[in-house]
């Protein structure tokens, strides 16, 4: 038998046990720079092509952004082999992509549908990776989602570039050492939207949180009452919804009788747009509360998609998001040209930090020099890029939670397009909102 047949047949019987134990696959061993071991979970060899998984939700709650992030995703892959007009890789910096794949090979993906449900999320991923050979997944909407995934392909041993998740949890407890995150986090959204809101509203306010009770939304409360409180907010106790909620009448009655006077939505997507138009059918917005003081309504995180749905209920609502595509720096200009030219409408910002997911990881492995994760993790710890539309960003290799600026929008009162919906208050820079590595506790673990 052939030394080449030996290897082939070795490394099938690894992927085979790794299988039928449940994803405990074998462990790359790191010699030196561009000497890796051999044997690595879907190691593509002398295949022409390479495979990653595009794992969204295509139904549930929110599968409008699942769908966004899907049209991302299948841009990244049409660019990264040199087709349309190359999108953000004309402006990438520093950036080692050929347009000719990755390392030489042709791109190609499959998708699975996470339904909004860490169960179903866990078993489209886990079929990526044992039938589909895939090296990397990406994908997300739901923070517990990507949790659940991000797990799962830390025991594969296969790369998981988180898409839309904003739990302070992704890279805080449940931080793992295959997994990263380009998206900011819920305690980012509290330090950015905090000082505005006092602002706006004073320092002597009492907030009603409504919450969707997952990873996400505690998070995403615990962020905003701890950074309101210390200027002076007090919170009445937070009600927590089911993520499968559509009808929300009851709650909004619920926090009128309270003696609260701020509404804070702790809800993504359409749970958003349902509980947001409860709010205006009891014309909260124009209530004066107990304390005396007009009612507020704050949706601490924001995108273009849960605009679209909410229509003029988000008008003058303030909150925070990613990236918009209204930004004038050149690399929002060309992504938003390519996926528009493509699709006929503007990108999310699940699309961009999707997009942006794939053509990093791609050019983490152009860097390294190899898909071995033993190569490309340290490829992309501590990486600092610039020019893909949130300015100079920096992976921190001590949790893998991108550092850039962060955006405070307002849902836009005068509107010029359909898509024209939140305008953007504020640039708050990174370091307003950077914290401790270990602030929230967790390990990466060992490659």
């Amino acid at each position: 038998m052939s030394d080449k047949k030996k290897h082939e047949l070795s490394r099938r019987t690894i992927l085979k046990t790794g299988v039928a134990a449940g994803l405990v696959f074998a462990t790359p061993t790191i010699l030196t720079r561009n000497a890796w071991a051999s044997e690595f979970t879907n190691d593509p060899g002398s295949s022409k092509s390479v495979v990653l998984g595009f794992n969204v939700p295509q139904t549930g709650a929110y599968s409008e952004e699942g769908a966004d992030e899907l049209r991302a995703y299948k841009l990244a892959v049409e660019h990264l082999n040199g087709g349309g007009d190359g999108g953000l890789m004309n402006t990438m910096k520093p950036m080692s992509l050929k347009g000719n794949g990755i390392l030489g090979k042709k791109v190609e993906y499959v998708t699975g549908d996470t339904q909004t449900k860490s169960p179903a999320a866990r078993a489209s991923a886990k079929r990526m990776i044992e039938k589909d050979g895939a090296l990397m997944i990406t994908g997300g909407s739901s923070s517990g989602v990507a949790i659940a995934v991000q797990g799962l392909c830390n025991e594969a041993k296969v790369m998981f570039m988180a898409g839309l998740t904003h739990s302070n949890d992704t890279t805080g407890k449940d931080k793992k050492r295959y997994g990263f995150r380009h998206f900011f986090n819920a305690y980012m959204s509290g330090q950015a939207l905090a000082p505005i809101l006092e602002k706006e509203f004073g320092n002597s306010r009492r907030a009603y949180h409504l919450t969707a009770d997952y990873s996400w939304g505690w998070t995403q409360e615990e962020s905003i009452k701890n950074a309101t409180e210390k200027l002076g907010w007090s919170t009445v106790a937070p009600v927590r919804t089911p993520l499968t909620q559509t009808d929300f009448s009851s709650y909004i009655t619920q926090a009128i009788n309270s003696d609260a006077d701020v509404l804070v939505l702790n809800h993504y997507g359409k749970n958003m747009n349902d509980s947001l138009k409860a709010a205006v059918s009891f014309d909260l917005r124009n209530k004066i509360a107990k304390t005396g003081k007009q009612w507020e309504v704050v949706v601490p995180l924001f995108s273009r998609k849960m605009a679209q749905g909410s229509g003029d209920d988000i008008k003058g609502i303030l909150g925070s998001t990613n990236w918009n595509w209204s930004l004038p720096d050149a690399a929002t200009k060309a992504f938003v040209k390519s996926f528009a030219d493509k699709y006929g409408f503007p990108p999310s910002m699940a699309a961009h930090t999707c997009y942006v997911q794939t053509l990093l990881y791609a050019d983490a492995c152009e860097r390294a020099g190899t898909f071995n994760p033993a190569g490309v993790i340290p490829a992309l710890e501590g990486h600092k890029f610039d020019n893909m539309g949130n300015g100079p960003t920096e992976y921190r290799a001590e949790d893998h939670q991108c550092f850039k600026d962060v955006l405070v929008v307002r849902g836009n009162p005068n509107p010029s397009t359909q898509f024209d919906l939140l305008k953007v208050e504020q640039v708050v820079p990174r370091s307003q909102v950077e914290y401790e590595a270990s602030m929230f506790g967790g390990e990466l673990g060992p490659i």
